[in-house]
């Protein structure tokens, strides 16, 4: 398989939303309104993990992870997609192209993985599985990104989307991409698939706990704070899975760059508003951190 020769020489073009260009200021205005909650947030989760004591503990280790990778993650795509609906300018060189795939999909399987590891307790339980997401994370990125890219694309340069996305760019290919496809489908079962798996069966053992619990005002709490996590989980794994666990041919078109935005996005400031701004212990650190300044 080769590269394409326009493909080394210009790059690509984002098409993005330009075929909504009377919209693309909203959109601008949006996700820039949206990435910058999302920076500012989660830089502030990392911070406080690092500068308050009290919050040096296994479950805050592994917030202030989902909040650098929710950061990484949007940062991998969201400011070249800002930069596309700005001005008229919608390329990509072929350099930034692969740096954005590998990030995002680096990015995105450790993302996924981690949910999994943040059921554990202990942190000498939780060491290993995270040495073996972030493996997992490269493993995928660093065997799908150059098969993805090496594509032959007969000189076709215009992406259907605001990224460079997996199932975009091998629909784009003028060749048999079928065997590119089924590996990429065994990568999101072990990735995508397998975590969600383990996640819904703990969640299953939770609910019996939470059913055995006698006092009604406990077993509503507990069911609030599960149900909570339980719905931006279902959000991120069933946006995943729609764009990933599909054929090249059916996947990312319209549709798509909207999820791809909101499993980008929106789960990163569900993740914030769930998962940390509403703990006690948070927002304790934030008065005394930032009180303190």
């Amino acid at each position: 398989m080769e590269k394409s020769n326009d493909s080394l020489d210009y790059g690509f073009t984002l098409v993005g939303f330009s075929d909504c260009s009377k919209l693309e200021m909203v959109f601008f205005i949006v996700n820039f309104t949206l990435y910058s909650m999302a920076v500012l947030g989660n830089s502030t989760i990392m911070l406080l993990c690092i500068l308050d004591p009290w919050l040096h503990t296994p479950m805050y280790f592994f917030l202030a992870h989902l909040s650098f990778l929710d950061l990484c993650f949007s940062t991998s795509c969201i400011p070249q997609m800002l930069v596309n609906l700005w001005g008229p300018d919608k390329t990509i060189s072929y350099t930034g192209c692969v740096v954005q795939l590998f990030s995002f999909l680096s990015v995105g399987g450790n993302k996924c993985i981690l949910p999994v590891v943040m059921a554990y307790d202990r942190y000498a339980a939780v060491c290993k599985p995270s040495h073996c997401m972030v493996i997992i994370g490269l493993v995928n990125a660093i065997v799908m990104s150059p098969l993805t890219m090496t594509l032959s694309r007969c000189g076709r340069c215009r992406v259907n989307h605001f990224l460079c996305e997996r199932p975009t760019l091998i629909k784009m290919a003028c060749v048999d991409a079928r065997a590119v496809e089924m590996l990429a489908f065994a990568f999101a079962i072990l990735i995508v698939l397998l975590p969600l798996t383990l996640i819904l069966v703990s969640y299953g053992y939770i609910a019996v706990a939470v059913l055995r619990i006698k006092p009604a005002a406990g077993r509503w709490k507990a069911f609030n704070t599960c149900s909570s996590h339980l719905t931006v989980v279902s959000l991120f794994y069933g946006s995943i899975i729609y764009m990933y666990m599909q054929a090249g041919n059916s996947s990312s078109q319209d549709k798509g760059k909207f999820l791809t935005l909101f499993y980008n996005l929106v789960t990163a400031m569900l993740n914030l508003l769930i998962y940390t701004l509403r703990n006690k212990k948070v927002k304790g650190a934030l008065k005394k951190v930032f009180g303190r300044q």
